[in-house]
């Protein structure tokens, strides 16, 4: 156990490093030292840059005759999980049989023939809707939107602060280093955000794969998949596929962010001029290859999600991985990966739909490349 106890010790303090920072910095606000006008002039990154940096560096100073409130940083908030809680529902259909194809070879019922398995993504639209009725599409999407709403605008409100801490760079001129901030920025931001609302990343997965119906439902709900998993594996059963879900993360949210920020910076002029169709095209082409590169990380934390508080099938990751491709090949590692693609088109939706709410709620702020 001493292992599992580390990685718990090491979450928690993980959590506490954030949550305090977050915190310091609300009470920052709320001693009136920061300001709407200031946001409009330096932006988020900005404003935690001159709170994290050495005071000295005049770089990092903000004017003191300037006073305000935290609008901004809530609107940004706002942005982006409202747009990430309506394109997750939109997609919902989509997304539960992605995870039904993804997890079936870990699935008890699926595996013992009660449940026959699903042959791709047709045959598991159509039966899904005969077996479970039209409204078990959603099943999870009420955890996946409560995460999502956090997680989406955690994500691109700290993106940008992160990418504040790096230098700046002309797309144009250095394209590679411009690459590079908005990779580290995005992979960053994901990461961080993932280790809040991973139990209800892993409740979302596991009321998605339940095939039952009516009495024979494992779960019934968010709060009872929660409290049953605590009860059979303890609280660090939430966790279970973590380490893995970290790795993918930075993988898909570093292409996620950087390669939509990088493109829109070498592709536009101006980014404002640009219209929503163009930036649309470009997000569902950054969005598909992040999900392809990172699908494999994906499929192997489901396979370690499935196990929790069951019969164990893989000792870890690296025996999931090992075991994966050894008893069922490497494609196993890519099932469900077409639906993810036309998933995708949500993501780049998201990404579009974010720069137009912060544009409609402050027409002056910058887009979230520059």
């Amino acid at each position: 156990m001493k292992p599992h106890c580390a990685a718990w010790d090491a979450a928690l303090a993980m959590f506490c490093v954030f949550w305090d920072a977050f915190g310091h910095w609300v009470g920052v606000f709320e001693r009136g030292m920061l300001s709407s006008a200031v946001y409009q002039q330096a932006g988020l990154a900005g404003l935690m840059r001159a709170q994290t940096a050495p005071a000295q560096n005049p770089a990092f100073m903000i004017p003191a005759a300037q006073e305000g409130n935290a609008w901004a940083f809530v609107a940004d908030l706002a942005a982006g999980g409202t747009a990430g809680a309506l394109s997750k529902t939109a997609v919902a259909p989509i997304e539960r049989v992605k995870l039904l194809l993804q997890t079936q070879d870990s699935n008890p019922r699926i595996k013992s023939g009660e449940i026959p398995r699903y042959s791709g993504i047709v045959n598991c639209f159509s039966r899904v809707a005969a077996e479970q009725g039209v409204g078990s599409f959603w099943r999870g999407n009420l955890a996946n939107v409560i995460r999502y709403f956090p997680t989406q605008a955690f994500n691109f409100a700290f993106k940008d602060t992160i990418k504040g801490l790096f230098p700046r760079y002309n797309p144009k001129t250095d394209f590679w280093p411009f690459f590079a901030t908005n990779l580290a920025s995005g992979g960053l931001a994901g990461a961080g955000s993932l280790l809040i609302v991973y139990p209800l990343d892993f409740a979302r997965t596991r009321l998605a794969a339940d095939v039952g119906s009516g009495k024979t439902r494992e779960f019934t709900g968010l709060m009872d998949c929660l409290s049953k998993s605590v009860a059979r594996a303890g609280p660090l059963g939430l966790y279970q596929g973590f380490g893995v879900s970290v790795q993918g993360i930075i993988v898909y949210r570093g292409a996620y962010f950087g390669l939509y920020d990088t493109a829109k910076g070498a592709l536009f002029k101006n980014e404002r001029d640009a219209s929503f169709l163009a930036k649309w095209a470009i997000a569902q082409t950054v969005t598909a290859a992040a999900g392809v590169l990172s699908y494999p990380f994906d499929t192997v934390r489901r396979r370690l999600m499935m196990q929790s508080g069951g019969e164990r099938m893989y000792a870890g990751t690296l025996d999931c991985w090992r075991k994966i491709a050894a008893q069922e090949g490497s494609a196993a590692f890519f099932k469900g990966a077409w639906s993810n693609v036309l998933r995708g088109a949500g993501g780049a939706f998201v990404l579009v739909l974010y720069d137009e709410i912060k544009k409609f709620i402050n027409p002056n702020a910058l887009p979230s490349s520059e």
